[in-house]
């Protein structure tokens, strides 16, 4: 089975963005290039495996489908729904947030 395209809706790829930004403006350029290589890394195995994980907010949030998956290394959780032809990311929120309520600002 080939993998599925991981597709980040505009509200993830903001927040990719915004973590960037947090990194080089700390001065962090190593850290900034290995949060993008990680956020790759787990978009490709959420290509290949997108069931690996489980769906704790799902009930929470009324989201019936979503999922979760921790970056490694870095703060950031992966908010994405499994569709037939792709994955859709919704949001990549930083751990400390409030995840409920940044789920709200969907796209």
């Amino acid at each position: 089975m080939s993998p599925k395209p991981v597709i980040p809706r505009e509200r993830a790829r903001r927040d990719v963005e915004e973590g960037v930004d947090h990194y080089l403006k700390e001065g962090a350029i190593q850290a900034a290039l290995g949060f993008v290589d990680a956020l790759e890394d787990a978009y490709a195995l959420l290509g290949r495996h997108p069931g690996i994980v489980g769906s704790r907010y799902a009930y929470e949030l009324e989201i019936p489908g979503l999922r979760s998956r921790p970056l490694r290394r870095f703060p950031y959780v992966i908010f994405y729904i499994e569709l037939e032809d792709h994955v859709d990311v919704w949001r990549v929120l930083h751990n400390r947030r409030a995840i409920p309520a940044g789920m709200q600002e969907r796209d």
